[in-house]
């Protein structure tokens, strides 16, 4: 009685300070809610003006993080929705569905109408019901300053073979929420945890919920035993069984005013269900003691299923706070866990012997005189660690930390080997990044953007790599880009230091532009070109930074920008001028 009684007595107590917190919150939140649905709903009124489908070939999509990308269950395309960019002064949400085909290696965009809001931090799941769905919940809004949140808790599905989106309406659900995870399990989807978080409070969620996708309802489950601590972007796979796997995630506490203590989790649960009758399922949580090597402690890390009863996770980062600032380490490493086995082990790329050089490069970086002797000669049985340095175009040194699991035999370089330096230096691999989005299809593993920092600078990504996770041999590129080149706005800059920046067009690529520019510095001003079949509206999202920093050298630079009216030219007052020499270069 006595230990199991302190122990209900402390859950109690627990439950109720988080539900006094959760009212807390909803109270705050209530306000800068109804500011925000104002603007989503005329985001919602411009969305609502498509009235059929339009599937058309298209570039890459423009950089973006905490977006969701889902394998089709039928055809061989990865789904990309949603998602988020900032450019150091705007935030940007996105409702944009893209499809990438593998075989060809290109991709469209397919606007349906009546689609859900804008969003990030949201979940996506598929399953295989009539040609495929693909069920999206929750996720977040922000005000375009990123002060302010708006927490969804609506239920979609894309029905993948007719192209069209529905707005499932069932009561009983979780409440809005961001930062959560939903897997598929057997005849239903499974959400847990996420936190919701207004200007002033938040909130860490561990409640677990069930849709039905029989009968469509929402049931809360309330299993037995000790389960984990509330959490945000944390590990979730499902096994074969039938159960639950929960690992790491996220959360932070405010253990005086302003001032929050971040906690990285690295506890893993199983949540298994024990039911006699498939309608009365009983779940019961039971704490997990893996074997093996498990990954380092981080956030932000992206998740998947891989082949051979195997979930992985990729990248991430850790935050080292100090006094007056946060330095973080991101990663780019790949972690398996064995779900037969309970056991974690680092993903080894087995060659090419480049990956060996970096590793020896990296050792020489960080060691001296005898401390590098004996490195060469030691196998660490760990990560290694290699810090590279980029200088960006504005001068910004980007130290950048990367982790490769577990070294290989390395062998004597031979003057062949010299020789083949310049090729084998051509190999690739993703940058350290966190937030990026994965999908599995074939056994092959697709990592698309992302995000990485350099001091107070974030780079956002739209690169593609796949590796084979049946071969683990290398990676391959499928996109790629530069993020040195990408435009950051810092608050206090002039007009004039904008103007003298090379413009990331909205978080589209740049590149086109900046080239045509070069090739024909002092001549005829050359404005970005349109890309076969790029629609009108298309052009004008794309080429939005590069139109209004033209308008503002032919306006001066007393032009300011003003709040106005989503989606037409009266958000920025230079825009109508720059509507002039954008249709002069489409005609």
């Amino acid at each position: 009685m006595g230990k199991k009684g302190k122990r209900e007595k402390k859950g109690k107590g627990a439950e109720k300070t988080a539900a006094k917190m959760e009212k807390k919150v909803s109270r705050r939140a209530k306000k800068e809610e109804e500011d925000l649905e104002a603007l989503i709903a005329e985001f919602q009124s411009l969305d609502a003006k498509k009235t059929q489908v339009i599937e058309s070939s298209c570039p890459p999509p423009s950089p973006r993080l905490n977006g969701s990308l889902s394998a089709h269950p039928e055809k061989d395309e990865l789904i990309l929705f949603g998602g988020e960019y900032f450019n150091g002064q705007k935030t940007y949400l996105y409702n944009e569905l893209y499809v990438y085909n593998i075989r060809k290696n290109s991709w469209s965009k397919v606007e349906i109408p009546n689609p859900p809001p804008r969003r990030c931090a949201h979940q996506a799941a598929v399953v295989p019901t009539a040609g495929g769905q693909l069920w999206v919940f929750g996720g977040e809004f922000a005000s375009p300053n990123g002060e302010q949140f708006y927490h969804y808790k609506d239920l979609w599905v894309l029905h993948l073979a007719t192209k069209t989106w529905e707005q499932i309406k069932a009561s009983g659900g979780p409440s809005g929420r961001s930062g959560h995870r939903m897997v598929a399990c057997k005849r239903q989807l499974i959400v847990f945890g996420g936190f919701h978080e207004s200007a002033r409070d938040y909130i860490y969620y561990n409640d677990v919920y069930a849709f039905n996708l029989d009968c469509f309802t929402w049931s809360k489950l309330v299993p037995s035993g000790i389960g984990p601590a509330p959490r945000s972007g944390c590990q979730m796979a499902t096994t074969p069984e039938g159960s639950i796997i929960i690992y790491g995630g996220y959360s932070k506490q405010r253990i005086k005013k302003d001032v929050d203590k971040g906690t990285l989790h690295t506890d893993m649960f199983l949540l298994k269900t024990e039911g006699a009758r498939k309608e009365e399922d009983k779940w019961a949580w039971s704490r997990l003691n893996p074997s093996g090597v498990k990954p380092t402690p981080r956030s932000g890390f992206s998740v998947a299923i891989g082949p051979n009863n195997r979930s992985l996770l990729f990248g991430g980062v850790h935050d080292e706070e100090e006094e007056e600032s946060i330095e973080g380490d991101f990663f780019n490493d790949i972690y398996f866990y064995d779900m037969g086995k309970n056991r974690w082990f680092p993903g080894q790329l087995k060659g090419p012997k480049s990956e060996k050089r970096k590793r020896r490069r990296g050792r020489q970086a960080e060691a001296e005189g005898a401390e590098d002797e004996d490195m060469e000669k030691q196998h660490p049985q760990g990560p290694v660690e290699i810090v590279k340095e980029v200088v960006a175009e504005d001068g910004t040194v980007m130290t950048i930390k990367q982790v490769i699991s577990g070294p290989a035999e390395e062998e004597e370089r031979s003057e062949s080997e010299e020789e083949e330096d310049g090729a084998l230096s051509q190999q690739v691999e993703p940058c350290p990044r966190s937030n990026a989005m994965l999908a599995v299809k074939h056994g092959i593993l697709y990592v698309y953007g992302g995000m990485f920092e350099v001091g107070d600078r974030q780079f956002t990504l739209s690169d593609l790599y796949s590796v084979d996770l049946h071969k683990m041999e290398e990676w391959k590129v499928l996109v790629e880009m530069d993020p040195k080149a990408q435009e950051w706005l810092e608050e206090s800059e002039s007009d004039e230091e904008e103007d003298d920046t090379e413009g990331a067009e909205g978080g589209e690529e740049e590149e086109e532009s900046s080239e045509e520019e070069s090739e024909d510095e002092g001549g005829e001003e050359q404005h970005p070109s349109v890309q076969p079949d790029e629609k009108h509206e298309d052009y004008l999202s794309r080429t939005e930074q590069y139109w209004i920093k033209l308008a503002r050298s032919n306006m001066g630079p007393d032009a300011k920008e003003k709040k106005g009216h989503v989606g037409s030219w009266n958000i920025h007052p230079a825009l109508q001028s720059a509507k002039y020499y954008m249709l002069r270069a489409q005609a």
